[in-house]
């Protein structure tokens, strides 16, 4: 018997004023915890906001509320983080393939019965945008990504600077249970540094938000995800980028990044996507890896001006 669609309703969200969360389960068996927000109705399409490592929806808290005053807002949890499905894995890693990911985007987006919407994806979040944007054209009217370079050009320029910087590109992607286990000894100290290392605005993340991260980053089964995850990025989505090499993302494209960060200052950002993209826009703000969390109102500006001038 075919599996539907259902929410089941899990409470206000303690983090993003003014949202509700919902379990989505999914028809391909995936649950997704996800923030609503915003009118169910609006001129202003639907905006799907995804969140990447180490953290979970909860990153979007502070820019969120103002994109839900005239338009709805969706803010999942990716299936492997946060309080998402944890699904088993396989050898070739494809349960956390970026292609597995989109698709429970897309049945989330066709339970909730959107029309064609526009996505948001920081770090992960944007890596999943670009394989959604690859495989379901149809659902979006506009892309924005976060921080991000392609996964396949970042591996190809790979250098002594990138991965210093990067180290859990190559660190998370060894055997299990290496990195599970290095990680798991003291999860709180790697979570601290890694979030520090990233940010380059003090105070970016509050401690009551640090302390929600750390409260699923501390299950062993949210670290084995992540670290699938990343494995999956270095393995299966490297060969589904390229036997679609010749495809572009057809909608509007939006790319934001941290001057202070590293994407920022190893490469031209825009440069990296135009062979991805047939229309590519993109703009640095003054922070490092996030932002949505380092300078919200800029953030905010800046996306709400590509928005509205997407037909």
């Amino acid at each position: 018997m075919a599996k539907t669609f259902t929410l089941r309703d899990a409470g206000n969200s303690a983090f993003v004023p003014g949202f509700r969360l919902v379990d989505a389960e999914l028809p391909n068996g995936i649950t997704l915890r996800t923030a609503i927000g915003g009118p169910r109705y609006s001129r202003k399409r639907p905006l799907v906001m995804l969140h990447g490592h180490p953290h979970t929806h909860v990153i979007w808290r502070k820019v969120a509320p103002f994109f839900a005053k005239d338009r709805l807002v969706i803010l999942p949890d990716l299936r492997g983080y946060g309080d998402s499905s944890k699904p088993e894995s396989t050898p070739d890693h494809r349960p956390y393939s970026k292609r597995e990911m989109a698709s429970d985007i897309a049945e989330l987006a066709r339970g909730l019965s959107l029309p064609p919407f526009d996505l948001v994806g920081h770090d992960r979040g944007g890596r999943v945008g670009h394989r959604f944007a690859l495989d379901y054209p149809e659902m979006l009217s506009s892309a924005t990504f976060i921080d991000i370079a392609p996964t396949a050009t970042m591996y190809e320029r790979t250098n002594k600077e990138f991965a210093t910087r990067y180290f859990w590109w190559f660190f998370l992607i060894q055997p299990e249970p290496f990195p599970e286990k290095l990680i798991l000894s003291d999860p709180e100290y790697f979570l601290r540094r890694h979030i520090a290392g990233q940010l380059k605005t003090e105070g970016a993340t509050e401690e009551p938000v640090m302390q929600e991260y750390l409260r699923c980053y501390r299950d062993p089964r949210t670290v084995h995800a992540i670290c699938e995850d990343y494995r999956a990025a270095a393995t299966i989505d490297l060969e589904d980028d390229a036997s679609d090499s010749g495809k572009r993302i057809r909608c509007p494209l939006f790319l934001v990044w941290g001057a202070k960060g590293t994407v920022g200052q190893l490469y031209d950002v825009p440069e990296t996507w135009r062979g991805k993209a047939l229309d590519v826009r993109g703009t640095a703000l003054p922070c490092g890896h996030s932002p949505e969390e380092e300078c919200p109102h800029r953030f905010e500006e800046e996306l709400d001006a590509f928005l509205m001038s997407v037909p």
